[in-house]
């Protein structure tokens, strides 16, 4: 049963990578100035997903909508980035935005909740 799942969450990503592909979203433009500076700020951000994980995908997609340059982090695989997720960011969900502040790092989990702080950040 849990093969079964698995299969068709991984197949689903794949067709919404398929979707993502063909229908691409309409792209922020900014100036030259306006770039640069976001293109700053989100040196700031880490984005910690799976490739085929419907909501990676939708979140994926907002950031290509936004015109942002995030970092992105393959946490499927054991290795760095998933044990980052796990004990820094305290789960191992995806996706998961993390951003880098003076304060410490914020963890957003969730592709709504992440893509309502990009709007709000970069609109």
């Amino acid at each position: 049963m849990r093969f079964f799942l698995r299969l068709l969450r991984e197949g689903s990503g794949r067709v919404l990578i398929l979707i993502d592909w063909l229908f691409k979203p309409s792209i922020v433009m900014r100036t030259n100035e306006e770039q640069a500076k976001v293109d700053q700020e989100t040196k700031t951000l880490k984005l910690y997903q799976f490739y085929a994980c419907p909501f990676c995908v939708k979140t994926r997609r907002a950031i290509k909508r936004l015109n942002l340059k995030v970092e992105s982090r393959n946490a499927q695989k054991i290795g760095k980035f998933r044990k980052e997720l796990e004990v820094s960011g305290g789960k191992i969900k995806v996706p998961c935005l993390k951003v880098e502040g003076s304060g410490g790092a914020l963890w957003i989990y969730e592709s709504n909740d992440i893509i309502k702080y990009l709007d709000e950040h970069f609109q």
